[in-house]
Protein backbone atom coordinates (compact mmCIF):
# COMPACT_ATOMS: atom_id res chain seq x y z
CA UNK A 1 0.00 0.00 0.00
CA UNK A 2 0.97 3.36 -0.39
CA UNK A 3 1.63 5.25 2.91
CA UNK A 4 3.79 7.66 4.56
CA UNK A 5 6.68 7.12 6.03
CA UNK A 6 9.66 5.27 5.78
CA UNK A 7 13.15 4.89 4.60
CA UNK A 8 14.55 0.94 5.30
CA UNK A 9 18.49 0.56 4.29
CA UNK A 10 17.75 -2.12 2.18
CA UNK A 11 18.70 -1.32 -1.35
CA UNK A 12 15.81 -2.83 -2.38
CA UNK A 13 13.36 -1.04 -0.73
CA UNK A 14 15.20 2.11 -1.49
CA UNK A 15 14.52 1.16 -5.48
CA UNK A 16 11.30 0.68 -4.17
CA UNK A 17 10.60 3.89 -2.58
CA UNK A 18 12.10 5.64 -5.73
CA UNK A 19 9.50 4.35 -8.03
CA UNK A 20 6.89 5.05 -5.45
CA UNK A 21 7.40 8.20 -5.64
CA UNK A 22 8.00 8.78 -9.30
CA UNK A 23 4.79 6.97 -10.50
CA UNK A 24 2.09 6.02 -7.65
CA UNK A 25 0.77 9.43 -7.30
CA UNK A 26 -1.21 10.09 -4.11
CA UNK A 27 1.64 11.87 -2.23
CA UNK A 28 2.69 13.32 -5.17
CA UNK A 29 5.59 10.60 -4.19
CA UNK A 30 4.11 8.57 -1.60
CA UNK A 31 6.21 6.08 0.08
CA UNK A 32 6.13 2.02 0.61
CA UNK A 33 5.28 1.42 4.24
CA UNK A 34 7.28 -1.37 6.03
CA UNK A 35 6.97 -2.64 9.51
CA UNK A 36 7.60 -0.05 11.79
CA UNK A 37 6.24 1.51 14.96
CA UNK A 38 4.40 4.62 14.23
CA UNK A 39 3.50 7.37 16.97
CA UNK A 40 2.31 10.24 14.83
CA UNK A 41 0.04 9.49 11.25
CA UNK A 42 0.76 13.22 9.38
CA UNK A 43 -1.11 13.87 6.02
CA UNK A 44 1.02 16.67 4.15
CA UNK A 45 -1.02 18.34 2.09
CA UNK A 46 1.00 20.18 -0.12
CA UNK A 47 1.15 21.79 -3.44
CA UNK A 48 3.42 19.91 -5.60
CA UNK A 49 5.39 16.56 -6.47
CA UNK A 50 7.70 15.53 -4.20
CA UNK A 51 11.40 17.26 -4.66
CA UNK A 52 10.24 19.28 -7.51
CA UNK A 53 9.70 22.59 -5.22
CA UNK A 54 11.80 24.33 -3.17
CA UNK A 55 9.31 25.26 -0.56
CA UNK A 56 8.56 21.64 0.27
CA UNK A 57 12.12 20.38 -0.39
CA UNK A 58 13.89 22.62 2.19
CA UNK A 59 10.98 22.53 4.35
CA UNK A 60 8.92 19.62 5.58
CA UNK A 61 10.81 17.16 2.92
CA UNK A 62 14.02 17.85 4.35
CA UNK A 63 12.50 17.16 7.98
CA UNK A 64 10.82 14.33 6.89
CA UNK A 65 13.33 11.35 7.43
CA UNK A 66 14.32 13.01 11.54
CA UNK A 67 10.91 13.25 12.16
CA UNK A 68 10.75 9.88 11.01
CA UNK A 69 13.20 8.72 13.24
CA UNK A 70 10.77 9.60 16.08
CA UNK A 71 7.35 8.28 14.91
CA UNK A 72 6.26 10.63 12.56
CA UNK A 73 4.54 8.80 9.44
CA UNK A 74 4.36 10.94 6.96
CA UNK A 75 1.92 10.63 3.72
CA UNK A 76 2.03 13.26 0.59
CA UNK A 77 -0.97 14.26 -0.95
CA UNK A 78 -0.13 16.65 -3.84
CA UNK A 79 -2.16 19.13 -5.88
CA UNK A 80 -0.52 18.40 -9.14
CA UNK A 81 0.49 15.27 -10.73
CA UNK A 82 2.60 14.57 -13.22
CA UNK A 83 0.88 15.73 -16.03
CA UNK A 84 -0.21 19.43 -14.62
CA UNK A 85 3.72 19.74 -13.22
CA UNK A 86 4.87 19.43 -16.84
CA UNK A 87 2.88 22.07 -17.91
CA UNK A 88 2.31 24.81 -15.02
CA UNK A 89 5.39 26.47 -15.00
CA UNK A 90 5.74 26.80 -18.89
CA UNK A 91 3.51 29.84 -20.55
CA UNK A 92 0.35 29.40 -22.47
CA UNK A 93 -1.15 26.10 -21.89
CA UNK A 94 -4.22 27.57 -20.44
CA UNK A 95 -7.09 25.28 -21.25
CA UNK A 96 -5.02 22.16 -20.86
CA UNK A 97 -3.77 23.89 -17.19
CA UNK A 98 -7.42 24.42 -16.21
CA UNK A 99 -8.47 20.58 -17.48
CA UNK A 100 -5.45 19.21 -14.97
CA UNK A 101 -6.83 21.73 -12.38
CA UNK A 102 -10.07 20.42 -12.44
CA UNK A 103 -8.42 16.96 -12.14
CA UNK A 104 -6.15 18.13 -9.67
CA UNK A 105 -9.68 19.44 -7.34
CA UNK A 106 -11.43 15.96 -7.92
CA UNK A 107 -8.38 14.23 -6.29
CA UNK A 108 -8.27 17.23 -3.39
CA UNK A 109 -12.18 15.94 -2.88
CA UNK A 110 -11.43 12.46 -2.99
CA UNK A 111 -8.75 12.99 -0.11
CA UNK A 112 -11.10 14.52 2.50
CA UNK A 113 -12.83 10.54 3.00
CA UNK A 114 -9.55 10.00 4.08
CA UNK A 115 -8.59 12.72 6.71
CA UNK A 116 -9.78 11.49 9.76
CA UNK A 117 -7.52 8.35 9.25
CA UNK A 118 -4.53 10.58 10.37
CA UNK A 119 -4.01 12.21 13.90
CA UNK A 120 -2.77 15.69 11.89
CA UNK A 121 -3.24 17.62 8.64
CA UNK A 122 -0.21 19.56 7.91
CA UNK A 123 -1.12 21.90 4.66
CA UNK A 124 2.04 23.80 3.28
CA UNK A 125 1.26 27.48 1.72
CA UNK A 126 -2.67 25.71 0.32
CA UNK A 127 -4.52 22.66 -0.15
CA UNK A 128 -5.11 23.97 -3.88
CA UNK A 129 -3.72 26.52 -6.49
CA UNK A 130 -6.56 28.04 -7.14
CA UNK A 131 -9.86 28.95 -5.62
CA UNK A 132 -11.55 29.21 -1.81
CA UNK A 133 -10.08 27.29 1.18
CA UNK A 134 -13.05 24.41 1.09
CA UNK A 135 -10.28 21.72 1.74
CA UNK A 136 -8.98 23.33 5.14
CA UNK A 137 -12.55 24.31 6.16
CA UNK A 138 -13.72 20.82 5.51
CA UNK A 139 -10.84 19.47 7.82
CA UNK A 140 -11.75 22.25 10.71
CA UNK A 141 -15.17 21.12 10.61
CA UNK A 142 -14.05 17.17 10.80
CA UNK A 143 -12.45 18.16 13.81
CA UNK A 144 -8.73 17.56 12.53
CA UNK A 145 -6.02 18.99 13.87
CA UNK A 146 -4.56 20.83 11.01
CA UNK A 147 -1.06 23.24 11.25
CA UNK A 148 -0.39 25.85 8.11
CA UNK A 149 3.43 26.21 7.42
CA UNK A 150 3.79 29.26 5.02
CA UNK A 151 7.25 30.83 3.29
CA UNK A 152 6.11 32.97 1.21
CA UNK A 153 3.88 36.72 1.32
CA UNK A 154 1.01 34.66 -0.63
CA UNK A 155 -1.26 36.46 1.08
CA UNK A 156 -0.03 39.55 -1.34
CA UNK A 157 -1.55 39.57 -5.08
CA UNK A 158 0.93 38.21 -7.27
CA UNK A 159 1.13 37.73 -11.30
CA UNK A 160 3.37 35.22 -12.33
CA UNK A 161 5.11 35.36 -15.73
CA UNK A 162 4.46 31.94 -16.60
CA UNK A 163 0.89 31.94 -15.22
CA UNK A 164 -0.53 35.10 -15.90
CA UNK A 165 -4.34 34.56 -16.44
CA UNK A 166 -4.38 31.81 -14.00
CA UNK A 167 -3.45 34.21 -11.27
CA UNK A 168 -6.26 36.36 -11.23
CA UNK A 169 -8.14 32.93 -9.63
CA UNK A 170 -5.48 32.41 -6.91
CA UNK A 171 -7.42 34.23 -4.22
CA UNK A 172 -4.58 35.65 -1.94
CA UNK A 173 -6.99 36.73 0.79
CA UNK A 174 -7.66 32.91 1.48
CA UNK A 175 -4.43 32.98 3.60
CA UNK A 176 -5.87 35.01 6.34
CA UNK A 177 -8.95 32.16 6.52
CA UNK A 178 -6.62 29.12 6.61
CA UNK A 179 -4.29 30.59 9.65
CA UNK A 180 -7.19 31.26 11.68
CA UNK A 181 -8.56 27.75 10.83
CA UNK A 182 -5.59 26.46 11.44
CA UNK A 183 -4.39 24.67 15.15
CA UNK A 184 -0.94 26.38 14.67
CA UNK A 185 0.84 28.51 12.54
CA UNK A 186 4.16 27.54 11.03
CA UNK A 187 5.96 30.82 9.59
CA UNK A 188 8.97 30.55 7.81
CA UNK A 189 10.03 34.71 8.87
CA UNK A 190 8.77 37.42 11.46
CA UNK A 191 7.15 39.25 8.57
CA UNK A 192 4.76 36.36 7.86
CA UNK A 193 4.34 35.41 11.30
CA UNK A 194 3.17 39.03 12.42
CA UNK A 195 0.22 38.51 10.01
CA UNK A 196 -0.27 35.39 11.11
CA UNK A 197 -0.49 36.56 14.70
CA UNK A 198 -3.61 38.60 13.58
CA UNK A 199 -6.03 35.95 13.53
CA UNK A 200 -4.63 33.01 15.12
CA UNK A 201 -2.42 33.33 18.80
CA UNK A 202 -0.67 29.65 18.19
CA UNK A 203 2.27 30.79 15.78
CA UNK A 204 5.75 30.04 15.65
CA UNK A 205 8.52 30.99 13.68
CA UNK A 206 10.15 28.13 11.88
CA UNK A 207 13.01 29.17 9.49
CA UNK A 208 13.98 27.45 5.78
CA UNK A 209 16.66 24.90 6.53
CA UNK A 210 19.16 23.18 5.26
CA UNK A 211 20.61 19.96 5.01
CA UNK A 212 24.17 20.42 6.12
CA UNK A 213 25.44 17.18 5.86
CA UNK A 214 24.59 17.27 2.15
CA UNK A 215 25.68 21.30 1.61
CA UNK A 216 29.07 20.66 2.41
CA UNK A 217 32.14 23.36 1.93
CA UNK A 218 34.32 22.55 -0.57
CA UNK A 219 38.01 23.62 -1.53
CA UNK A 220 37.84 26.51 -3.91
CA UNK A 221 42.06 26.75 -3.96
CA UNK A 222 42.20 25.26 -6.92
CA UNK A 223 39.60 27.51 -9.01
CA UNK A 224 40.58 28.27 -12.54
CA UNK A 225 40.18 31.47 -14.12
CA UNK A 226 38.69 34.62 -13.19
CA UNK A 227 36.07 34.14 -9.62
CA UNK A 228 32.82 33.25 -10.27
CA UNK A 229 29.73 34.98 -9.00
CA UNK A 230 26.75 33.00 -8.62
CA UNK A 231 23.00 33.89 -8.97
CA UNK A 232 20.50 31.40 -8.92
CA UNK A 233 16.83 31.75 -8.78
CA UNK A 234 13.79 31.25 -11.49
CA UNK A 235 12.58 31.98 -14.85
CA UNK A 236 9.98 34.77 -12.17
CA UNK A 237 12.97 35.56 -10.14
CA UNK A 238 15.24 36.29 -12.60
CA UNK A 239 13.61 40.26 -12.47
CA UNK A 240 15.48 40.32 -9.55
CA UNK A 241 18.95 39.68 -11.22
CA UNK A 242 17.84 42.35 -13.84
CA UNK A 243 18.01 45.19 -10.42
CA UNK A 244 21.94 44.17 -11.00
CA UNK A 245 22.44 44.75 -14.57
CA UNK A 246 23.82 47.98 -14.04
CA UNK A 247 26.10 47.49 -11.50
CA UNK A 248 27.78 44.27 -12.82
CA UNK A 249 28.44 45.96 -16.04
CA UNK A 250 30.11 48.99 -13.98
CA UNK A 251 31.87 46.37 -12.43
CA UNK A 252 32.91 44.12 -14.90
CA UNK A 253 35.01 47.47 -16.48
CA UNK A 254 37.33 47.18 -13.74
CA UNK A 255 36.97 43.75 -12.30
CA UNK A 256 37.81 40.26 -13.98
CA UNK A 257 35.14 37.88 -12.96
CA UNK A 258 32.48 35.47 -14.47
CA UNK A 259 28.70 35.59 -13.63
CA UNK A 260 26.72 32.18 -13.74
CA UNK A 261 23.43 32.21 -13.58
CA UNK A 262 21.32 29.58 -12.26
CA UNK A 263 17.14 28.95 -13.33
CA UNK A 264 17.13 30.56 -17.00
CA UNK A 265 18.95 28.86 -19.93
CA UNK A 266 19.71 32.17 -21.46
CA UNK A 267 20.64 35.37 -19.96
CA UNK A 268 22.65 38.59 -21.88
CA UNK A 269 24.41 40.84 -20.43
CA UNK A 270 26.53 43.08 -22.81
CA UNK A 271 30.37 43.14 -21.14
CA UNK A 272 29.63 40.48 -19.04
CA UNK A 273 30.95 37.12 -19.16
CA UNK A 274 27.78 35.08 -18.69
CA UNK A 275 27.04 31.30 -18.31
CA UNK A 276 23.59 30.59 -17.92
CA UNK A 277 21.96 27.11 -17.22
CA UNK A 278 18.60 25.87 -16.23
CA UNK A 279 17.84 24.93 -12.20
CA UNK A 280 18.92 20.71 -12.31
CA UNK A 281 17.98 19.01 -9.29
CA UNK A 282 20.80 16.08 -9.30
CA UNK A 283 23.15 18.72 -9.43
CA UNK A 284 21.98 21.61 -7.81
CA UNK A 285 24.71 21.38 -4.91
CA UNK A 286 27.62 21.20 -7.67
CA UNK A 287 26.38 23.72 -10.05
CA UNK A 288 26.07 26.26 -6.83
CA UNK A 289 29.65 25.07 -4.96
CA UNK A 290 32.08 26.16 -7.80
CA UNK A 291 31.19 29.59 -6.67
CA UNK A 292 33.26 32.22 -5.26
CA UNK A 293 30.47 34.83 -4.18
CA UNK A 294 26.60 34.56 -4.09
CA UNK A 295 24.00 37.25 -4.38
CA UNK A 296 20.77 37.78 -3.95
CA UNK A 297 19.56 40.96 -4.80
CA UNK A 298 15.52 41.68 -4.14
CA UNK A 299 13.42 44.61 -4.46
CA UNK A 300 11.85 46.22 -1.10
CA UNK A 301 8.32 45.39 -1.39
CA UNK A 302 5.48 43.26 0.54
CA UNK A 303 6.21 40.09 -1.73
CA UNK A 304 9.59 40.29 -1.26
CA UNK A 305 9.66 40.55 2.85
CA UNK A 306 7.62 37.48 2.88
CA UNK A 307 11.16 35.71 1.60
CA UNK A 308 12.73 33.08 3.81
CA UNK A 309 16.62 33.99 2.56
CA UNK A 310 16.39 29.87 0.81
CA UNK A 311 19.70 31.29 -1.73
CA UNK A 312 21.55 33.00 1.17
CA UNK A 313 21.31 30.16 3.35
CA UNK A 314 22.37 27.57 0.21
CA UNK A 315 25.41 29.75 -0.36
CA UNK A 316 26.17 30.14 3.35
CA UNK A 317 26.11 26.35 3.96
CA UNK A 318 28.50 25.65 1.24
CA UNK A 319 31.04 28.36 2.49
CA UNK A 320 30.40 30.75 -0.10
CA UNK A 321 30.41 34.78 1.18
CA UNK A 322 26.83 36.20 0.37
CA UNK A 323 25.97 39.75 -0.91
CA UNK A 324 21.91 40.39 -0.19
CA UNK A 325 19.51 43.69 -0.15
CA UNK A 326 18.77 44.61 3.10
CA UNK A 327 14.83 43.00 2.71
CA UNK A 328 13.05 40.91 4.83
CA UNK A 329 14.44 37.74 6.73
CA UNK A 330 18.36 38.66 4.62
CA UNK A 331 19.02 41.18 7.22
CA UNK A 332 18.10 38.63 10.23
CA UNK A 333 20.38 36.36 8.59
CA UNK A 334 23.13 38.34 7.70
CA UNK A 335 25.55 40.49 9.62
CA UNK A 336 27.11 42.87 7.37
CA UNK A 337 31.04 42.45 7.20
CA UNK A 338 30.68 39.35 9.50
CA UNK A 339 28.98 36.45 8.48
CA UNK A 340 28.34 38.05 4.70
CA UNK A 341 27.20 41.31 3.40
CA UNK A 342 24.37 43.65 2.54
CA UNK A 343 24.00 45.87 0.05
CA UNK A 344 21.60 48.25 -1.15
CA UNK A 345 22.82 50.66 -3.46
CA UNK A 346 24.49 50.40 -6.93
CA UNK A 347 27.59 51.90 -5.58
CA UNK A 348 27.42 49.54 -2.37
CA UNK A 349 27.23 46.56 -4.84
CA UNK A 350 29.94 47.33 -6.77
CA UNK A 351 32.23 48.55 -3.34
CA UNK A 352 31.06 45.09 -2.08
CA UNK A 353 31.97 42.77 -4.84
CA UNK A 354 34.84 44.32 -5.46
CA UNK A 355 36.62 43.67 -2.09
CA UNK A 356 35.13 40.24 -2.74
CA UNK A 357 36.70 39.78 -6.21
CA UNK A 358 40.16 41.39 -4.86
CA UNK A 359 40.42 39.48 -1.62
CA UNK A 360 40.45 35.65 -1.35
CA UNK A 361 40.91 35.74 2.40
CA UNK A 362 38.42 38.06 2.92
CA UNK A 363 36.24 35.73 0.98
CA UNK A 364 37.19 32.61 3.23
CA UNK A 365 36.87 34.37 6.31
CA UNK A 366 33.09 35.41 5.72
CA UNK A 367 32.21 32.21 3.82
CA UNK A 368 32.88 30.16 6.95
CA UNK A 369 31.32 32.78 9.22
CA UNK A 370 28.15 31.67 6.78
CA UNK A 371 28.70 28.12 7.07
CA UNK A 372 28.47 28.55 11.30
CA UNK A 373 25.24 30.50 11.18
CA UNK A 374 23.60 27.67 9.00
CA UNK A 375 25.22 25.11 11.44
CA UNK A 376 23.80 26.86 14.63
CA UNK A 377 20.37 28.02 13.50
CA UNK A 378 19.33 27.28 10.02
CA UNK A 379 20.36 23.59 9.36
CA UNK A 380 17.79 20.99 9.58
CA UNK A 381 19.15 19.14 12.32
CA UNK A 382 18.65 22.05 14.35
CA UNK A 383 14.98 22.72 13.55
CA UNK A 384 13.30 19.37 12.90
CA UNK A 385 13.00 18.98 16.50
CA UNK A 386 10.98 21.93 17.19
CA UNK A 387 8.60 20.99 14.45
CA UNK A 388 8.17 17.73 16.02
CA UNK A 389 7.32 19.31 19.58
CA UNK A 390 4.95 21.24 17.53
CA UNK A 391 3.49 18.29 16.16
CA UNK A 392 3.25 17.45 19.37
CA UNK A 393 2.01 19.97 21.31
CA UNK A 394 -1.02 20.29 18.52
CA UNK A 395 -1.96 16.71 18.90
CA UNK A 396 -2.19 16.80 22.46
CA UNK A 397 -3.68 20.29 22.54
CA UNK A 398 -1.19 22.47 24.22
CA UNK A 399 0.09 25.66 23.08
CA UNK A 400 3.85 25.24 21.34
CA UNK A 401 6.67 27.26 22.54
CA UNK A 402 7.50 30.49 20.69
CA UNK A 403 11.15 31.07 20.06
CA UNK A 404 12.02 32.43 16.55
CA UNK A 405 16.41 32.36 17.71
CA UNK A 406 16.87 28.80 18.51
CA UNK A 407 21.22 29.03 19.28
CA UNK A 408 20.75 28.55 23.10
CA UNK A 409 18.27 25.74 22.78
CA UNK A 410 18.67 22.37 23.80
CA UNK A 411 17.54 20.76 20.21
CA UNK A 412 17.34 17.03 21.16
CA UNK A 413 14.39 15.56 20.98
CA UNK A 414 12.55 13.61 23.52
CA UNK A 415 13.35 10.25 24.10
CA UNK A 416 10.29 7.86 23.15
CA UNK A 417 11.28 5.57 26.24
Amino acid sequence: MIAGGLRSPACLFNSCRFFARKHLGIAGGGRISVSMKFDMRLLAVVPSLFDTSPGQRFRLEQWDPLLKEHGVDITYAAFEDEELHAVLYTAGNIKEKLRLVGRAFQRRISLLRSVRDYDLVYVFREASLLGPPVFERWVHRAGVPLIFDFDDAIFVPYVSPANRYLSYLKQPTKTKTICRLASHVMAGNQFLADYAKKVNDHVTIVPTTIDTDKYVVSDRADNAGPPLIVWSGSYSTVQHLDTLRGALQRLAQQENFRLRVIGTPTYKLDGVDVEAMPWRARSEVEDLACGDIGIMPLPDDRWSKGKCGLKALQYMALGIPTICSPVGVNIDIIKDDENGMIAASEDEWITKLTQLLRSAELRKTLGKAGRATVESEYSAKVQAPRVYKILESVRHGLKATEKPRMSNEKNALPSRG
